[in-house]
């Protein structure tokens, strides 16, 4: 077997870059594709630098093209508060969208140390596109990295973005109750241990509170600062679209056969620890730990020949989603690597809207 994490996961981020068109130059100040309408950000962004002093990160040419006619793009909203560039979020509406749009919210793949926003749309093009046509908004998030800030950093991020979604629902014309996820490998960790963990009340998990005056927040707080919890947040998942996302942390530990005993693994740079070493932290950062009766239901992607994230991953969630009597839904897509436009087959597009359609649409318990 392929050495894992050293050989694909840097791999995977890699290739994710090339895949949806980025580049490793210097990012340009935001311009609205030609395709968008560009809306005015929020008002807190009435405290930050200017876009003349703060380089802000641009959609590459690839992703700029994949938008329908006519969708309205809010870039770049900064959701914590803060100056921090993988504190940002893009909004991108359907042409028309009136108000209360069911969302989906996109996490990117990277190993949680590369890429951004941007990542994975560009062999996910169909999908994307989709999104749009059938009626929904897309809002993809950036979060910190874990060379900068280990975890629960990350999935405090993105908790704390999709609260802002929440919180700012009429702003956007959005439907904060009819909130799904979608994410890429670490991205796909991340929207797994999100929509899992999200009944469980782990207060690690929760975004920082905000203050009541944000001028009162600093502006610009060091990027792998400690970053205490605040309270419960308010959103409630209703799927999770998980392609390729790890699931089990000890589950990899466990085998000799894969390069994770490497403490310079993205796995072990994430939790600050060999999982080997500390398995407390592999299992709390571990979507699996939190799956019960009551989570959103899933449909999970994975590929048949993943060098990066064993397939076992992907069943192993499966299995007990299904033990626990969660819906779900699991696709091995034959010959398929860890990544590429095998997953935006037509066939995986018919499952996602499918799995929208059904669980965007019912009325909550």
């Amino acid at each position: 077997m392929r050495p894992f994490f050293i050989l694909v996961f840097a791999g995977l981020a890699l290739a994710s870059t090339i895949a949806s068109g980025q580049t490793t130059g210097r990012p340009k100040t935001v311009k609205p594709p030609k395709t968008t309408r560009t809306a005015q950000p929020n008002q807190l962004s009435q405290a930050l630098p200017s876009r003349e002093t703060l380089q802000l990160p641009q959609p590459p040419e690839k992703v700029k093209s994949i938008f329908p006619p006519g969708t309205v793009t809010y870039a770049n909203i900064p959701y914590a508060g803060d100056t921090l560039q993988k504190h940002l979020l893009d909004i991108y509406l359907p042409a028309g969208a009136g108000a209360h749009t069911p969302l989906v919210v996109w996490i990117h793949g990277g190993a949680w140390m590369l890429n951004d926003k941007y990542a994975d749309m560009g062999y996910m093009r169909g999908t994307v596109r989709g999104f749009l046509e059938k009626g929904y908004a897309l809002a993809s998030i950036d979060y910190r990295y874990s060379t900068t800030a280990p975890f629960p950093a990350q999935i405090q991020d993105c908790a704390q973005a999709l609260e802002f979604l929440y919180q700012h629902a009429d702003q956007y014309r959005l439907d904060n109750s009819r909130i799904a996820l979608i994410g890429f490998s670490a991205g796909g960790h991340l929207a797994s241990l999100l929509g899992l963990s999200n009944n469980n009340a782990v207060r690690d998990f929760y975004p920082p509170s905000a203050p009541a005056n944000s001028s009162d927040r600093p502006t610009n707080p060091p990027s792998g600062a400690p970053t205490p919890p605040g309270g419960p947040t308010n959103y409630k998942i209703r799927c999770v679209l998980d392609f390729y996302g790890p699931s089990d942390f000890l589950m990899l530990a466990a085998n000799p056969d894969t390069s994770i005993s490497n403490d310079r693994n993205p796995v072990a740079i994430l939790l600050g620890a060999l999982p080997i070493d500390r398995p407390d932290l592999a299992r709390r950062a571990s979507p699996v730990t939190y799956v019960d009766k009551d989570d959103p239901p899933f449909l999970i992607v994975q590929g048949e020949k993943d060098e990066s994230v064993p397939c076992t991953q992907s069943k192993m969630l499966h299995s007990w989603l299904t033990l626990s009597g969660v819906p779900n839904e699991l696709i091995v897509v034959p010959n398929a690597p860890h990544y590429g436009e095998m997953f935006d087959a037509e066939y995986i597009r018919d499952r996602v809207f499918a799995t929208l359609e059904k669980y965007m649409n019912q009325e909550r318990k």
